[in-house]
């Protein structure tokens, strides 16, 4: 019997799959190259430094280019090789896998990426390390190898670009079975990064096991790339992705995400391929981490600790933005005990001395009560949540525990990046919420037979100040002089909805159950036709000082700031017209669920 390859099935599976050319990385007018050196075996002796400020290299480490690594298919990738050159001891070897480009090349480096490099020091960093991955200079000292590999399309890797799913998985399988087999391995491999390095690892363990895999750390991810970021809510929005697929180079082509989503802007098969299942995840340990100021990967993050069925599993929610967090000393310790454990049998208490889940709780720039860091707890959400309904009051912008017997309306403008409806609750004493707020909203539209609607939830000091979350500490500025812009600061948690959507809701056991949408149907609704709402919210961690309070702001825009400058709006994007009316009391009750622990 003749077996087909992954590419093989995918192409006659999805015919229509888009695949866009994109430019070779010596002719990309921003990849940075360092060209091509097959063979080439570089040695980096201890103090070697790469460019003045940057991290001198603690050990004396050996530098293998452009590997060659055969994929079943025939098709040959290249990963360079860095391993600390300590005689005849063999080491484990961690792999980041990503398509960015290895080695400081590529387009993505942290002074492009937001201010002041989000905290990360020059002298942390060797310059010799992957984007939103391991650092040689310093994994090395510790004792592993770091194989740095350009996935399939990436570079002088061959072929096309693929997005996660299962052609992205099969090229990890075969990789992990070419290092464990290099003189220099011990055998043990592990799997580290941040976001696309962390979704490649989900989607692998998702999907395989292997023998000489022995731990991940998928430091924020993401489970569903339809759901969690191409068309959140049933909102198209490919803006990121295009972004991002602006700096790929390679020599032949990218499945184009974009484009896909406008050949099939509902859910279906192709979709569902690319879906990361964490429920298949049965028995690889895994150390998570999640945040609540991503605005790409904190459903996901905290979504697959909570699905995965392996029992080894943790789980550290911080309170910075990502990559601050992925090089702090203190997450590289943390992180080595994990590893040392698993890939290298050292019995230094890490199962039986490590919180399951170290949980955040985000206090907010000018407010009265500190952020509580890392506290321990047994499991997320945390064992105490209970939910309480709160109803919306459109008479007085207030949200309260009664239904307001009289019903009234308060109304925005569709199109619009400003206007929106707002709703504000105080609290009498000291509160603390964490885990999936949602709310129903009974609405209607004067215009259009759909409309997008957005739900953010917002912290206000005592005096009614809309606060802020500053993703690092010092900032080097006070919080009115940072930039506005996600990696830096965070308003608050998102939840969307475009309305046609509404009918492809999943059964609910009750009406407190959070809600979940498959986005396989879509029915316009007419216009003026008053239609109830239920809007999942994005996972919170927040913590109130007596007098402070939350505002509920309704749009039908995004309210997030952009995760770069390069993707903020001047005009709106969207497809709403006219105005959006929100009714409340009475017939309709519209209200705001809130996960209290």
């Amino acid at each position: 019997m003749t077996t087909i390859s992954v590419k093989e099935k995918l192409n006659q599976q999805f015919p229509d799959t888009v695949y866009t050319p994109i430019l070779p990385p010596g002719k990309h007018p921003v990849f940075t190259y360092n060209g091509f050196h097959p063979g080439k075996v570089d040695q980096l002796p201890r103090g070697h430094v790469k460019e003045p400020g940057f991290q001198a290299f603690p050990v004396d480490v050996t530098w293998e280019h452009d590997q060659a690594i055969p994929m079943r298919d025939g098709v040959i990738l290249y990963g360079d090789v860095f391993r600390p050159l300590s005689g005849e001891e063999k080491v484990p070897a961690i792999i980041p896998w990503s398509p960015y480009g290895k080695v400081g090349s590529g387009t993505q480096n942290y002074d492009r990426m937001g201010p002041w490099r989000m905290g990360i020091p020059y002298q942390r960093l060797s310059g010799y390390e992957t984007f939103e991955g391991p650092n040689p200079a310093d994994w090395c000292a510790r004792g592993y190898a770091v194989v740095d590999i350009d996935a399939r399309g990436c570079a002088h890797s061959e072929g096309n670009v693929a997005f996660w799913g299962e052609q992205e998985a099969t090229d990890i399988y075969d990789s992990i079975t070419w290092i464990a087999k290099q003189p220099w391995c011990s055998g043990a491999v592990v799997m580290m990064g941040n976001s696309w390095l962390a979704i490649s690892q989900i989607n692998f363990v998702s999907r395989f096991t292997h023998p000489n895999l022995k731990a991940i750390a998928p430091w924020e991810g993401m489970t569903d790339v339809y759901a969690h970021n191409l068309c959140r809510g049933g909102v198209p929005n490919a803006a990121f992705s295009e972004l991002i697929m602006r700096g790929f180079a390679g020599f032949e082509k990218i499945e184009n995400a974009g484009a896909m989503l406008k050949q099939r802007p509902l859910f279906d098969e192709y979709w569902y391929t690319k879906k990361i299942k964490p429920e298949n995840i049965h028995d690889i340990p895994i150390y998570l981490t999640a945040s609540y100021s991503t605005g790409l990967h904190c459903e996901g993050s905290f979504h697959t600790f909570e699905t995965a069925q392996t029992s080894r599993k943790w789980l550290r929610v911080h309170a910075s933005q990502e990559w601050h967090d992925l090089y702090r000393p203190e997450s590289m310790d943390d992180l080595q005990r994990f590893y040392d454990f698993y890939a290298k049998g050292m019995q230094n208490g890490w199962e039986t001395e490590t919180p399951r889940v170290r949980l955040t709780l985000l206090g907010y720039d000018g407010s009265f009560v500190k952020t509580v860091e890392e506290r321990v707890e047994e499991q997320w959400p945390p064992a105490s949540q209970h939910k309480v309904r709160y109803y919306l009051d459109a008479g007085n912008k207030t949200l309260a525990i009664a239904q307001p017997a009289v019903s009234s309306s308060v109304a925005h403008e569709g199109h619009s990046l400003t206007d929106c409806s707002d709703f504000t609750l105080y609290f009498d004493k000291y509160t603390e919420l964490c885990g999936r707020p949602f709310v129903k909203l009974y609405m209607a539209c004067d215009s259009a037979d759909d409309m997008d609607v957005v739900v953010q939830i917002r912290k206000v000091s005592a005096f009614g100040k809309l606060l802020e979350s500053l993703n690092w500490s010092p900032m080097p500025k006070p919080q009115p002089e940072v930039p506005n812009v996600n990696v830096a600061k965070h308003l608050g948690q998102q939840g969307m909805l475009r309305a046609s959507h509404h009918v492809s809701l999943l059964p609910r056991r009750d009406d407190d159950e959070f809600p979940v949408y498959g986005h396989d149907r879509r029915e316009p609704i007419p216009v003026g036709t008053v239609v109830p709402l239920l809007i999942p919210i994005w996972p919170v961690g927040m913590v109130f000082e007596a007098g402070e309070g939350l505002v509920l702001c309704v749009s039908g825009h995004d309210m997030s700031l952009p995760e770069t400058e390069m993707l903020r709006l001047k005009e709106p994007v969207d497809e709403n017209r006219g105005k959006h009316t929100i009714y409340t009391g009475g017939d309709y009750a519209s209200y705001l669920v809130l996960p209290f622990i």
